[in-house]
């Protein structure tokens, strides 16, 4: 093959790749497959009153008590802010609740429990502990029965749901 037919050669090559390429391009796109639901943009999902209650806030109140009767008092401090906080967060994503305004509810049924449990983790007192935990559960019983669930009763853990976590004192 001499070079003028390596040209051609190339040339025609060339042409046909813009050719095929141009016409592709002019053809229109295939159709969208139909709309399907699993394809559809997720809705996010927002979290009821009782998912708050039974994901976020029974938990750390668990994780409470129990740290406090294990006598482990950062763990227990610890807790007692993450209470504090996930009902910050409760308060501003459910402002009212049944008609009530949910800041007032626990500030009147859990404020004061709340700055004796407090107190007794910095004090590192067990029996005040005891005490004030005691009064943090009756008040979150307390609020319950205003918003009309007397049938959601929380307790003193017995036991631990945490398996995986030791909540005793460290020497």
């Amino acid at each position: 093959m001499n070079k003028s037919s390596v040209l051609v050669a190339t040339l025609v090559t060339a042409f046909l790749i813009a050719s095929r390429t141009i016409l592709m391009a002019q053809q229109p796109a295939p159709a969208a497959p139909p709309p399907n639901a699993a394809d559809a943009a997720p809705v996010p999902y927002v979290l009821s009153m009782g998912d708050m209650m039974n994901t976020l806030v029974q938990p750390r109140h668990a994780k409470l008590g129990l740290a406090g009767h294990g006598e482990n008092w950062p763990l227990a401090a610890y807790a007692l802010v993450e209470i504090r906080q996930v009902f910050a967060g409760i308060k501003k994503a459910q402002p009212r609740f049944r008609g009530l305004p949910v800041a007032e509810l626990v500030d009147a049924a859990l404020g004061q429990p709340m700055n004796a449990v407090e107190a007794a983790i910095k004090q590192q007192d067990p029996k005040k502990f005891a005490v004030a935990y005691d009064q943090l559960t009756q008040g979150c019983n307390a609020c319950h029965q205003a918003v009309d669930h007397p049938f959601v009763v929380i307790k003193v853990p017995d036991a631990s749901a945490f398996p995986n976590q030791d909540f005793r004192a460290r020497p």
